[in-house]
């Protein structure tokens, strides 16, 4: 009875994805049936869905990112720890994540059916950028999991319980089909079908530059991840890395020497056809996220609260003042005597023409950015931007990992890093609305004319420091700020590194307990994983923290 009832949750969704695979072409058979068996409109449908799974959910914003991993970056102050049901953030990362592999599952088995083209290997190139991405994200958050027999359920109901890998193996697979992805890509192969139908369903890139931006999305991935593993492979790192360089492979770009690029991957709703509705419910809901006194001495140069010291731009962006407009900072470490946070900075009442300064009464500091939080159309869920491909290059350069130490070209890449990242999210901010009243973010907020990448530099230059330890906490700080919207990239450096901005005792917290849902469904292989990774608590080291 016992198995038979741990079973049913499994079974029960093997039957509604063979509902919605049949739904996918019900009455539509004659239209969309290619000679070799491909339904087009179908595919294509399940390809939208493995993009839109990209999107993050409420649960994981509210108690992954907001009450974990924001705390543990000093990206932001948690000023009351009012929330201990992370478990509903790892439910909902881990649910999304093996239900979204089924369907990825079934567009290979039908890419395996199709016969060999150009245009064949640009879909399965596709899919498997995305499903890098999405795995990379998972086991950077939970280590060791279930990857090379998940998915398969549809084949057999063995499959329902699969092993887990180690995360050194995922690394690897995955990194290496990312390579398959840069040398099978072919930009020119767009003319036949399937592939245009298919392609018209990509809501992440569109135009005639698709596949290319498929291409620098691979490559840029393939640095991220290779220059994440390489204290504990540094040879294969450095090879995959130089391989990219030397041979000028597609990457994203920030700043080159005609200026600002910003290249990025991200998640824009307006182009996928969706409101972000789930961002601002996890601010409003959760309401205990202000700007720190860590980050905050990272933007500007001292504590007035007439906001006089910043000298960064992205200042304006992140944060912004009080109920009284000033700029004041929640204490990284709180005393006793602090004097706690409140207010409704978060509300959507703001959102109101004539409401957006009520902020509270007891809104004393400064929280995040209405519209960073608000907008549900045209703030970006980031992937990857060209700044962060500039710092990765950086750091590089720094170390010689994989490039010859050449401090000269780290500087120029740390530098191309800084300015896109300050150009990016001011041009970012300046096209961004609220939904209900459609006031823009230049209408409310004023960034001074002097700040910019200049005013940066000022402080962020290296030669403002003689050190390569001291250059080096500069690039990490920089990309840190960069991933402001990204907590789990500003926490995988941290973890890494050791050296982004912080403030007291070093970072202990290097990944998240399996959900419940696993450890009673798959409990034989969770437990034999929870072995081999030496237990299942957040102080347990993933494989490629030094």
């Amino acid at each position: 009875m016992h198995n038979m009832k741990s079973s049913l949750p499994y079974i029960i969704c093997v039957f509604i994805l063979s509902l919605f695979f049949a739904s996918c072409t019900k009455d539509f058979d004659e239209i969309n049936t290619n000679p070799h068996g491909f339904t087009t409109a179908s595919d294509g449908s399940l390809f939208n869905g493995v993009i839109q799974s990209l999107v993050l959910s409420g649960n994981e914003q509210f108690y992954i990112n907001n009450e974990i991993l924001y705390k543990q970056t000093q990206l932001a102050s948690l000023t009351r720890e009012a929330w201990g049901n992370f478990t509903l953030g790892t439910e909902s990362m881990w649910g999304d994540y093996y239900h979204t592999l089924s369907a990825i599952r079934e567009l290979e088995k039908r890419f395996d059916e199709l016969p060999p083209s150009g245009e064949r290997d640009n879909m399965r190139a596709m899919l498997k950028v995305a499903l890098a991405y999405k795995t990379f994200k998972m086991t950077d958050i939970f280590g060791d999991m279930p990857f090379s027999y998940a998915g398969y359920g549809f084949k057999d109901l063995e499959y329902l319980r699969p092993k887990f890998d180690s995360q050194e193996y995922i690394y690897k697979y995955l990194l290496d089909e990312l390579k398959w992805c840069d040398e099978n890509i072919d930009i020119n192969a767009v003319t036949e079908q399937p592939f245009p139908t298919f392609s018209a369903f990509d809501p992440l890139f569109r135009g005639s530059d698709q596949m290319l931006n498929w291409q620098k999305l691979a490559n840029s991935l393939r640095l991220r991840y290779a220059l994440r593993m390489s204290e504990k492979e540094p040879e294969l790192a450095g090879e995959i890395i130089r391989e990219i360089v030397e041979n000028i492979r597609p990457l994203f770009t920030g700043y080159n020497l005609q200026g600002y690029i910003g290249e990025s991957a991200c998640i824009w709703p307006s182009q996928m056809g969706f409101k972000n509705e789930s961002l601002n419910w996890s601010f409003r809901e959760h309401k205990n996220l202000r700007m720190g006194s860590n980050i905050w001495h990272q933007l500007s140069s001292h504590d007035s609260i007439d906001g006089s010291g910043i000298f960064d731009p992205r200042a304006y962006v992140f944060f912004e003042g009080n109920n009284l407009n000033q700029w004041v900072a929640y204490p990284q470490i709180p005393q006793i005597n602090t004097p706690p946070s409140g207010g409704i900075p978060y509300d959507s009442h703001r959102d109101q023409v004539g409401a957006f300064g009520i902020k509270g009464d007891d809104c004393i500091y400064s929280p995040f950015n209405y519209f960073t939080v608000r907008d549900e159309d045209f703030m970006p869920i980031p992937i990857i931007t060209g700044a962060e491909v500039h710092f990765i290059l950086a750091e590089a350069y720094f170390r010689g990992i994989g490039l010859p130490l050449d401090p000269d070209q780290g500087e120029t890449e740390y530098l191309n890093g800084l300015s896109s990242s300050v150009d990016w999210w001011m041009e970012t901010a300046s096209k961004s609305k609220l939904p209900l009243s459609g006031i823009a973010f230049p209408d409310k907020i004023q960034i001074p004319s002097g700040l910019g990448p200049f005013s940066v530099q000022n402080v962020f230059g290296l030669w403002n420091v003689t050190t390569d330890e001291e250059k080096l906490a500069f690039i990490y700080t920089q990309r840190w700020l960069d991933a402001f919207r990204q907590p789990w990239e500003a926490y995988a450096l941290a973890r890494r590194t050791k050296m982004t901005p912080r403030v007291g005792d070093q970072i202990n917290h290097y990944r998240m307990p399996y959900p419940p849902s696993e450890v009673e469904y798959n409990s034989v292989n969770w437990t034999e994983a929870i072995t081999n990774q030496g237990g299942d608590s957040p102080e347990i080291k993933i494989w490629w923290i030094p």
